[in-house]
């Protein structure tokens, strides 16, 4: 098949071979065809013709055909070339397919073969571009999977900061960052609202002039992010529609997508570029899976300021208290009351968001269930708050597995032994460890032992044992390589509020309660809890419990 753009240059001086060529046996097939009939204007023509195949006659007058074909290599001219040599001549044909020549042709030439020569040289040319279109295919293709990389880097980048940094200056400019990088802008902002208000605050940004920027902190309205607000729906805007709003002063393209906290919309994610140059679906998709991580990290940051400004002001009761113990543990009932509404608010809320989780991307779904076990964990820790009574445990006994009780417990810490990095085994008898208790507050005090473990050996190992000892009670061993606690202290780490006092090696991280409640309920069934430890060697928490029918 010819194609309408193949182009053929005939330099040869004889108007008869050239009606030949030209005009009888190429022009009727389909091709362009010039005719030039010297060497220096062939020159001239092929740099600005383009031809794709070439034919020259070797007998040209001035510039010889053999001159020729050096000449045309020399400007970078990669055209085949066939040359038009009579008998004879066969020396200055082999000495033309030295200099680059790809075929010949024996004068007089018959219109078949011209026809026949010329395809074949075309066949290369058309091959060789075919190469080259591919390989330009394959280079964009290729710059396309690194951007993709890159881009998904940067949301697993964005998803790990979210689960793991507290800061949230440092968060909110980390999710800005690459918000701005995953939609190919050049400035962006994330506005959040105030509390309750319909008012936005600049939160975060990125490349914007010191005049905007110094306002990080405060109220401030670019001008279209209402809209978004309004609707909830994500808004990309460029060229001429986006003159009649403030935001065009620092830029011509902008793609605002809401940040949402079900349904409501707490935030905006805002990317601009310089240029007029659209959004794509594709930019508009990466910016709202940072903006669905952006929310999940103002629910983080909510949750957690709120807990810990509670845990402030009962640390603070308590240091300022010098009341009885009986008094204390009101203090505590009544935090644990005021905790318990909005983080009961809350986990029903990602409830609702567990019910869809189907529907979420992979990374979505783990933030998700990450928040679920931190929610999980806080109530927990509210329970044993409400429970924290010198005396008097309520209790719901019932038969249990001691070894199954050692094994949920396991569960519950899976992802915190492997956020710590934490070699953990487990070894128990195959035999059941038959015990009268009550299964929660057993398993409260697994928790408040594997918790201490665990935290404190981050890169090290935890060990659970359980069995029956030599005076036939049920022992169980929690063992750690962490910093071990030193020999003065180690009566006083089961009193009420206690908290080594090494901040360097135990920060104070805690609330200080949960050994003194584990060894209350642990006496309330009738065992014994103590700790050997030696500081640089790690610690050992023993208890003991009677078997069934002891």
């Amino acid at each position: 098949m010819v194609l309408s753009q193949e182009r053929i240059l005939l330099v040869e001086s004889d108007p008869e071979i050239s009606d030949l060529i030209a005009r009888q046996a190429l022009s009727p097939m389909g091709y362009q065809v010039r005719v030039v009939g010297d060497g220096t204007r062939a020159i001239r023509d092929a740099v600005k013709f383009l031809p794709d195949v070439v034919l020259v006659n070797m007998n040209l007058p001035g510039l010889s055909g053999k001159d020729l074909i050096v000449a045309l290599s020399s400007q970078g001219v990669e055209t085949p070339v066939i040359v038009i040599a009579e008998q004879g001549q066969e020396g200055d044909v082999i000495q033309a397919f030295r200099l680059g020549a790809s075929d010949y042709l024996r004068s007089p030439v018959r219109e078949a073969e011209v026809v026949s020569a010329v395809e074949r040289a075309l066949r290369q040319v058309r091959s060789r571009h075919e190469r080259e279109k591919l390989s330009q295919q394959l280079e964009r293709t290729n710059k396309e999977l690194q951007r993709r990389v890159r881009e998904l880097t940067t949301i697993f980048g964005i998803g790990k900061a979210v689960t793991s940094v507290t800061d949230q200056r440092s968060l909110f400019d980390k999710i800005i960052e690459g918000g701005v990088f995953v939609s190919e802008a050049n400035k962006g902002w994330l506005l959040l609202r105030r509390d309750e208000s319909k008012i936005f605050t600049l939160s975060a940004c990125k490349n914007l002039p010191k005049s905007i920027a110094d306002k990080v902190g405060q109220p401030w309205d670019d001008g279209i992010s209402s809209l978004v607000a309004l609707s909830g729906e994500s808004l990309a805007i460029h060229g001429n529609p986006l003159k009649r709003f403030k935001v065009a002063r620092l830029g011509q393209s902008a793609l605002v997508v809401p940040v949402k906290a079900q349904k409501e919309v707490v935030g905006l994610l805002v990317a601009v570029r310089d240029a007029a140059s659209a959004f794509s679906p594709s930019n508009q998709t990466m910016l709202e899976a940072v903006a669905d991580y952006a929310s999940i990290a103002l629910m983080n940051v909510q949750l957690f300021d709120a807990l810990e400004k509670r845990a402030r002001s009962l640390q603070k009761a308590v240091e300022g208290s010098k009341e009885s113990e009986s008094v204390k543990s009101d203090v505590l009932q009544n935090v644990a009351k005021e905790l318990r509404t909005p983080l009961t608010g809350m986990q029903h809320q990602v409830n609702l968001m567990l019910e869809t989780l189907e529907s979420m991307r992979a990374d979505h779904q783990d933030g998700v269930r990450l928040l679920n076990e931190n929610l999980a964990h806080m109530l927990r820790i509210v329970d044993a708050m409400s429970g924290f009574q010198k005396t008097n445990l309520t209790q719901n006994p019932m038969t249990v597995n001691l070894v199954e009780l050692a094994k949920k417990a396991q569960m519950r810490f899976k992802a915190q032994i492997k956020q710590n990095s934490v070699n953990f085994s487990l070894e128990v008898q195959k035999d059941p460890l038959l015990v009268m208790v009550d299964p929660d507050q057993i398993g409260e005090v697994f928790d408040a032992l594997l918790s201490n473990a665990i935290r404190h050996s981050a890169g090290g190992k935890v060990s659970v044992r359980a069995g029956i000892g030599k005076n036939g009670l049920i022992h169980v061993m929690v063992q750690d390589t962490g910093p071990g606690i030193p020999l003065d202290q180690q009566s006083q780490i089961f009193q009420p509020f206690y908290q080594v006092d090494s901040p360097t090696v135990y920060p104070h991280d805690g609330l200080g309660m949960g050994l003194s409640l584990a060894k209350d309920i642990i006496k309330s069934h009738g065992g014994e809890i103590w700790v050997k430890s030696e500081p640089n060697n790690g610690s050992t928490f023993n208890f003991t419990l009677p078997p069934t029918g002891s």
